[in-house]
């Protein structure tokens, strides 16, 4: 079963989310997380096994700015996507990406994005797999400045 988070989700999506981010704590996410299942460019939606137990989320919303490879504004995007092991290769992530599409068409969106890191190959086979088309690789670079 998928369904859109609702607040009192709080804590199973924080826990699934620190799993997809190992280098944030349920804690610290909470904030972001309760402000995006409150918002109204964005949503969350939880995946439960047959013993309605949260295995999965997707995090999408509306973003206006240039969204690459697209021509359209808003554009929905697919800001985070799990599912936990014991539950993948049987069509869960692609279940919750299509909630993710439905959402975003429903908020008048036609085209719909997502982006995974260079070295992700698993998150570039599911995005392959489920009909995106890759617009373009990046790398990115920061440097810091000298104070005057």
């Amino acid at each position: 079963m998928i369904r859109e988070a609702v607040p009192s989700d709080l804590e199973a999506v924080a826990s699934l989310a620190a799993r997809l981010w190992p280098a944030h704590a349920p804690e610290d996410l909470k904030p972001e997380i309760a402000e995006l299942i409150a918002a109204r460019d964005a949503a969350i939606f939880l995946l439960f096994d047959d013993d309605g137990s949260p295995t999965g989320f997707a995090q999408c919303q509306l973003r206006r700015d240039y969204v690459e490879g697209t021509g359209t504004s808003p554009v929905g995007y697919l800001e985070g996507i799990y599912v936990d092991e014991t539950q993948r290769r049987r069509g869960c992530g692609r279940a919750l990406l299509a909630a993710c599409e439905r959402w975003a068409a429903g908020c008048g969106c036609t085209e719909f994005a997502s982006d995974c890191e260079l070295d992700n190959d698993e998150s570039l086979a599911f995005h392959l797999s489920a009909g995106f088309s890759e617009a373009n690789r990046v790398i990115c670079f920061a440097k810091r400045l000298a104070r005057p």
